[in-house]
């Protein structure tokens, strides 16, 4: 049936154009707790983010360079993310200080307090205590301007670090005369590869006063260039009581000249009239929402979530156009505006549906911006920072943003591009995809995070479906509309929970709260409502209306307390709802579903009133590049988009009076009445696509069976959802690739003896499902062992038989088949049930340092016929692994004896690394040893 949709009007007068909005924003909101925010100045989707450094130790609470909790200012630098969990940024840092110069960044340091400290929308100041100086920052798009006040006569000095924050690569420091600076930054963080150029002037002469770095240019005085890995220098100026010294940093991806070209933003040297045109900026664009509310903070707190959907993504083009590519090549954009800092996996649920409301415009540059992105870096960005791909989280959610616009009307982006881009993605191989494509669904054998990723490259592939709808492409509407129903192979219809599968059946034990490798940032719970795609699908799984609400009210009204890793994303608990993570954001609007608004009301309120404040830590986790934020803006006017890709909004009882929106000035295009019927909904250029019918899939049979390995016989027993179903399986071993299969109807469990792959598919009146595998293993021994360690439950590779059933890791640890025990020397004793002539023993361990998993110090080895007494019989040393590399190593250490020893018993000593050193971002934690596999010969 098609579903239209009709739309109301009723134009009201705008509140005038000129009302301060910028006054109700306050950026200290998420500077606390775990929000993750800056304070500092930048203008609506500007390149330049100025703002002040008190983290530069990479720490997650420093993610964006700045705490509120810290006392102490490091510097004010150009470039800041809004909320991430990663840390990168703070490049072109300045400091001003007075008296003696130094590079060292202790040294040069100061406090302050935030009773000297104001922020505001496009304006940031604050006093460094140590200098007496007063420090007023504020910027256009791509050009920070200082202005410093020396409360003192003497020596002034302004520091300029490039080693600061993250990795310097590669910088340059020019001094083109006593006023002005160029500045190239290369620098490696969470992007591998950034470029930054910046040209610096002083409204005043100034000196090179000190310097530092491990590079110089032949025949080029000292005080004119620096450079290298290390480059930092002092300028100086003495300067009278209440002098002031102001300074311009342009900054550009692409050169110099680029940089030279965008100083033209900020003409003379007026620091309060370019104040007042950044908060005429955020006037216009604050403008773009208007509510009628009284209370001060709930205005502040409106506002500055606004605000915080608005300061990213950023413009990363030069005003001519040109702009870094994917390719590390310059290009110049036509008809679009190139833009950075793509947080899709937080962002396409809430900021980026916000975003074809009230920047329809910026919608089809970022698009344009990814279909560039796909062009010159061979695939649509997933996590793109400073035209780098991180790689950093799961799915391919630019299809998302892409589909929503097209579903919405949106224009000005060429939609058979956009599709042509999102196919690529879903038909490459990697991160799981080559296992999904060919059998439905993840396993933990296949992929980490398994669970997660089925379900969200599920919803992308329903959004190129869609896609493919508006295009006419039948075929591939069919073959992603029957991949988008994925989610049904991981679902446990016994226990009403997506759950990771293993060897073909359900991984055990299995907690719905436990946070493991199986899930992106969160558990079973808050991953087992992500079906946007197939909403009234997931109802009838879960058993109909009433089983699905009250599967809800149960998971928000569980105790508040996750099991398994410690996960600090997950905050902001409401039963096993966690608002201060994105995959649960969707969920109080599935009340809407069952016929219950007044629950999806009660529980959004409960969120708007509880996890959003006034004050420092007034965010109840990570901003994430305005997506925390967002939800609180959509919500509180009463909507949300809980399928991004569909023409349709979910509505609920409106937190405000009233409130209005508007498109870049136009008349408003909905506005809510209080206490009236008439909802007047978003106006789009289009109507809703007809909804085709498609093939839903048949799930994939469940093979069950005690473990992956035995020692002499076992059973294999297949399930079907449905009982009615027929089973069949075949088998498949290393002699025989079963080109032509036999298949033979499964009806009662299998006796298997030797190692066997088990192929097994369902068929029914509907059609058959894909094929699932199962590898079982013979034993090669029938060894025992005791381990004395305890290992940590998120790591027990299937419990202590893992370690000796010739099953061998890989270098994906996350997958679950090696063993990690932290804080503590690894020690078994293997029973060789007999007593045995022996020339090998060996171990397999895996480092990574990044995951704080490193190499044991030592691993010995000793014999024993009592399991009493035991003699040495050596070991080895392992200080040829350096524990500082990043890489993944896996190293087997054992001895090989000349002459065999007899013994029953052989005992395994792995001593831990210890407390990790300063070095590492973890310092003062205990170390992982990671083992996998014992042999012994």
């Amino acid at each position: 049936m098609k579903k239209l949709f009709s739309f109301l009007f009723v134009f009201l007068p705008l509140l005038a154009f000129s009302q301060n909005y910028h006054q109700y924003v306050n950026p200290m909101i998420g500077t606390g707790g775990h929000g993750h925010t800056y304070p500092g100045a930048t203008t609506p989707f500007g390149m330049v983010q100025l703002s002040p450094d008190t983290r530069i130790d990479g720490s997650w609470d420093g993610c964006s360079g700045y705490h509120y909790s810290d006392t102490v200012i490091y510097g004010f630098s150009h470039t800041h993310l809004n909320g991430t969990g990663c840390s990168d940024f703070g490049d072109i840092m300045l400091m001003p200080t007075m008296g003696e110069t130094s590079q060292n960044p202790k040294e040069y340091s100061s406090t302050f307090s935030h009773a000297n400290e104001k922020a505001g929308a496009g304006f940031y100041s604050v006093k460094l205590d140590k200098y007496d100086i007063d420090v007023r920052l504020t910027a256009s798009t791509r050009v920070g301007f200082h202005e410093y006040t020396f409360n003192k006569a003497g020596k002034a000095n302004i520091v300029l670090d490039l080693n600061h924050r993250d990795k310097l690569l590669d910088g340059d420091i020019y001094v083109v005369d006593d006023r002005t600076v160029q500045v190239f930054r290369r620098s490696e963080a969470w992007a591998k590869n950034q470029y930054v150029y910046a040209v610096i002037e002083f409204n005043v002469p100034v000196k090179v006063t000190d310097s530092r770095g491990n590079r110089r240019a032949d025949q080029v005085p000292i005080d004119k260039y620096i450079g290298g890995t290390e480059a930092a220098v002092s300028f100086s100026k003495f300067v009278e009581k209440g002098e002031k010294i102001l300074v311009k940093v342009s900054l550009s991806p692409t050169g110099y000249e680029g940089a030279k070209l965008n100083r033209s933003e900020i003409k003379g040297w007026d620091f309060d009239k370019v104040k007042q045109n950044t908060e005429r900026l955020w006037d216009q664009q604050l403008n773009k929402i208007q509510i009628t509310e009284t209370d001060k903070d709930k205005l502040a707190v409106f506002y500055t979530a606004l605000y915080h959907t608005m300061v990213q993504p950023n413009i990363a083009q030069d005003i001519d156009g040109k702009y870094r590519g994917r390719d590390n090549q310059i290009h110049k954009a036509e008809g679009f505006d190139y833009y950075s800092v793509f947080s899709l996996w937080d962002t396409f649920r809430g900021a980026h549906p916000l975003y074809t409301l009230i920047e329809k415009k910026r919608t089809a540059d970022f698009i344009n911006t990814f279909l560039k992105q796909y062009e010159q870096g061979g695939r649509l960005p997933v996590w793109e920072l400073a035209s780098n791909e991180t790689d950093c989280m799961i799915g391919y959610h630019s299809v998302s943003v892409m589909a929503d616009a097209m579903a919405k009307g949106i224009k000005g982006f060429d939609y058979q591009k956009a599709f042509e881009a999102a196919k690529h993605s879903a038909l490459l191989d990697h991160l799981g995809l080559e296992a999904y494509k060919k059998q439905g669904f993840i396993s933990m054998d296949d992929e980490h995070e398994s669970v997660s990723k089925t379900l969200e490259y599920a919803y992308d592939d329903w959004c190129i479906a869609q896609m493919a709808q508006l295009l006419n492409q039948t075929a591939d509407y069919d073959y992603f509309m029957k991949r988008s129903q994925s989610w049904k192979n991981v679902f446990d219809w016994n226990s009403g929970f997506m759950r990771p599968k293993k060897n073909g059946g359900w991984d055990k034990p299995f907690d719905p709260k436990e946070i493991n490798n199986n899930f992106t940032e969160g558990n079973s719970w808050q991953y087992s409502f992500f079906v946007p795609q197939d909403i009234p699908g997931m109802i009838e799984a879960y058993g109909g209306a009433a089983k699905f609400e009250a599967k809800l009210d149960e998971m928000f009204n569980s105790e508040s307390k996750t099991t398994g890793r410690e996960q600090v994303d997950v905050t902001g608990l409401i039963g096993q709802y966690a608002h201060g993570n994105e995959p649960s954001h969707h969920m109080a609007f599935l009340y809407n579903y069952v016929g219950k608004p007044e629950k999806t009301a009660a529980k959004v309120h409960y969120i708007l009133n509880n996890f959003y404040k006034n004050a420092p830590d007034g965010l109840i986790g990570n901003e994430d590049c305005g997506q925390m934020s967002a939800w609180y803006v959509l919500s509180s006017m009463g909507l949300y988009d809980v399928t991004p890709g569909q023409f349709t909004w979910e509505l609920t009882e409106p937190y405000f009076k009233n409130t209005k929106v508007s498109i870049d000035g136009k008349k408003p295009e909905f506005i809510y009445l209080p206490n009236e019927k008439t909802r007047i909904l978003p106006q789009f250029s289009m109507e809703a696509i007809e909804n085709k019918p498609y093939t839903s899939i048949i799930p994939v049979p469940v093979i069950q069976a005690e473990s992956k390995s035995f020692k002499d016989k076992m059973n294999v027993t297949l399930v079907s959802q449905n009982p009615t179903d027929k089973i069949y399986y075949c088998f498949k071993t290393a002699y025989d690739d079963f080109k032509e299969k036999v298949w033979i109807e499964y009806t009662k469990p299998i006796l298997i003896a030797d190692s066997i792959e088990i192929i097994a598919k369902v068929k029914n009146e509907k059609g058959e499902s894909t094929v699932v595998a199962a590898h079982f293993y013979k034993k090669p021994n029938n060894y025992t062992i005791d381990i004395k360690s305890t290992y940590n439950p998120q790591y027990h590779a299937g419990g202590p038989e893992g370690l000796i059933d010739g099953i061998l890791g890989t270098e994906n640890w996350r997958k679950g088949d090696w063993q990690g025990y932290q804080g503590q020397d690894f020690e078994a004793v293997i029973d060789l049930q007999e007593t045995k002539s022996i020339t090998d023993f060996s171990a397999r361990f895996l480092q990574d340092s990044r995951s704080w998993i490193l190499m044991p110090s030592e691993v010995n080895f000793f014999i024993s016929n009592d399991n009493v007494t035991f003699q040495a019989v050596g070991g080895t040393e392992t200080e040829d692994i350096n524990p500082k590399e990043t890489e993944i190593i896996i190293q087997g250490f054992g001895i090989k004896k000349t002459y065999p020893v007899n013994a029953r018993y052989v005992k395994i000593v792995a001593k831990n690394f210890g407390k990790l050193p300063e070095w590492h971002q973890g310092a003062g934690g205990d170390a992982f040893i990671f083992i996998d596999e014992i042999t012994i010969k």
